[in-house]
Parts: structure tokens; sequence; C-alpha cells
């Protein structure tokens, strides 16, 4: 049963919807601000996770009734606009995003922290063990690093198709990492802890054969979005994990379902940024052009996506933090 304490604390927040469409239906979408309408999709999509949690209550129908309607208006104020407009919810979502990522800091960290923690051993029994890395590298790629050639040459003649299969296998690894959150994590922990083994025998393997600077300047104007695209993308598994196996007071069918409304948003953020990284592994990663310069894009590109995720906008502030103002009176949920 939904406790009084959690209708009381979700209230305001249902007012706040029902005030914000109530506006765009007498004056027209254009009278709510940048701020408002960020707000309006992010309330959205959190009252969508309450409607689900209210349904599984038999004594709550009328607040299930009651947000049913709601989010009928919402939506179609939301999609209706967006038909007249077709780029808004990507605008909408570029600036979201950010707030999400943040919002979900703390599996994303956790996920870093496994890749890099793979990346440490592999390093390690690499450098300790002679045949270790035929357990993870292709013959073909210890023979090139033996000849101390780079394997990647031949992207640079056939760019359109190598673009595309990199997209689609980095998305896949990605999507592959959040849905593996199902199994508790385990599939998750496996594939950060993998991939980060996998960097780290092959940058050990390329240093030892004197190839470090061949390689991380192949590595580093892609690797900066997709690296961290990859491990957010385990956050969003971890953060699955974590409302199947924590649900707290919540039935786990219903932290489930809500920790689902965070890490979607999460990973599919991850699609776009994979996208422009395939572009950029394919197009500038394997060119002659020179280290230094390979090594500054890389740097202005990390400098920006840093910028992007971690620097609050103030329509990202206004939209993530509570509403002060005194509720407009609402009638459904009374």
């Amino acid at each position: 049963m939904i406790s009084t304490s959690w209708l009381d604390a979700r209230r305001e927040h249902w007012t706040r919807l029902e005030t914000l469409v109530d506006t765009a239906t007498r004056r027209g979408i254009r009278a709510l601000d940048q701020g408002e309408l960020q707000e309006l999709g992010l309330l959205y999509r959190q009252i969508g996770a309450d409607l689900a949690m209210v349904r599984e209550d038999p004594a709550s129908t009328r607040f299930a009734q009651y947000l049913d309607r709601l989010l009928a208006r919402a939506h179609h104020t939301i999609y209706a606009t967006e038909r007249q407009q077709p780029f808004r919810a990507v605008a909408s979502f570029v600036l979201t995003y950010p707030h999400v990522f943040r919002r979900n800091l703390r599996p994303c960290l956790l996920a870093a922290v496994l890749f890099l923690a793979g990346g440490a051993v592999g390093a390690a029994l690499t450098y300790r063990v002679a045949d270790f890395a035929t357990n993870f590298v292709s013959p073909q790629m210890l023979q090139s690093i033996e000849r101390r050639e780079m394997w990647t040459r031949s992207i640079v003649s056939v760019k359109p198709f190598a673009s595309s299969a990199i997209m689609t296998n980095n998305i896949t690894v990605s999507l592959t990492a959040f849905a593996m959150g199902i199994t508790a994590g385990v599939g998750t922990i496996y594939m950060m802890v993998f991939n980060g083994i996998l960097l780290g025998v092959i940058g050990v393997k390329c240093g030892l054969a004197g190839m470090s600077v061949p390689l991380w300047s192949f590595v580093a104007p892609h690797g900066v979005l997709e690296l961290p695209a990859i491990v957010i993308a385990g956050g969003a598994g971890l953060r699955l994990a974590q409302g199947l196996l924590f649900p707290g007071l919540l039935p786990r069918k219903q932290s489930l379902v809500r920790a689902g409304s965070e890490a979607v948003p999460l990973v599919l953020g991850c699609v776009p940024i994979l996208i422009v990284a395939g572009v950029i592994e394919a197009f500038v990663s394997p060119t002659d052009l020179a280290v230094w310069l390979k090594f500054t894009f890389a740097g202005a590109l990390l400098t920006i996506f840093a910028v992007y995720l971690f620097v609050p906008l103030t329509v990202d502030s206004a939209a993530s933090r509570p509403d002060t103002r005194s509720p407009a009176p609402a009638t459904g949920w009374r």
C-alpha cells in the first residue's frame, strides 16, 4: 500500500504539472519560458513513474485515474507542439541529459572504477605473464604489434563502411552493458571489467613494442567520447540492478520500474555520443595527422564534453530545483 507521506510528497509535483499544462492550454505553449518547458518534460517522465506505482495499489484508484488524465493532457501538450516544431524534442533532450547524468553519477562512477580496475589488472598481468595477451587479443593483432605496425591502417581505405561498423559495434556493446543490469548487475560488471582488461592488455603490449605513441594518438581523438559513453551505459545497467536488488520500501517491481525510468534515458543519451565517436574513429583517428594535433583535438573535445555533462546550465538548474511558489489549486486528487 502506498504511504500517505509518499502521496503528500508527490502531490506538489502533480499540481505543478497541472499548472504548466493549464497555462499551455489557455495561453499556448509559447507562454512557457525555457525553464518551464524543461520542467514540463521532466515532470511528465517522473509522474509517468508515479502512475505505474499507484496502479499497483488497489486503494489508490482515484489517484491513478487523476494521473492518467493529467498525463494524457501533458502528452498532448508536449507532442502536439513537437509535431509543429520537430527540433524541440532534440533540443529538450540535449538540455535534459546532463541533469539525468548527474542524478545518476554514483552508478556511473562505480562503472568507471570497474573499468579502470579491469584495465589495471589487464596491464599488470600482460606485463608479468608472457602469454596472457593471447586470451584477449587476436593472433593477427599480436603479429601486427610484433611487426610494430598499427592494425588500424585498413580503416582509412574504407572510411564510410568502417564508421558504420564501429558505430554499430559500440552501440551494441553499450546497450548490452545496460541490458545486463537485469542480471542483478553481474553481466554489467563483467562487461566493464572485460573491456577494461582488453584496453589494459593492448596498452601494455603496444608499450612493450615501443608503440605507445601510435596507439594512444589513435585512441585519444575518439576515445574521449567512446570510453565515457560505454562507462555511462554501464552506469545505466548498474542503476537498473540497484532498483532490482535494493527496492527499499517499494515492491521490487515498482522499484525496478522507477530505476528503469532513470536508466533508459541515461543509456539512450549514449547513442548520439557513440555516433560522433564512430565518425571520428573512422575519419580522424587513423589518419596521418600530426600527433600533437590529434592530442590537442582530443583535449578540446574532452573539455567540451566534460563541461556539457558537469556544468549546470541555467535551464537545467531551474528544472531540477523544487518549485517554491505556492501551488495552484488542483481538484483531481482531492
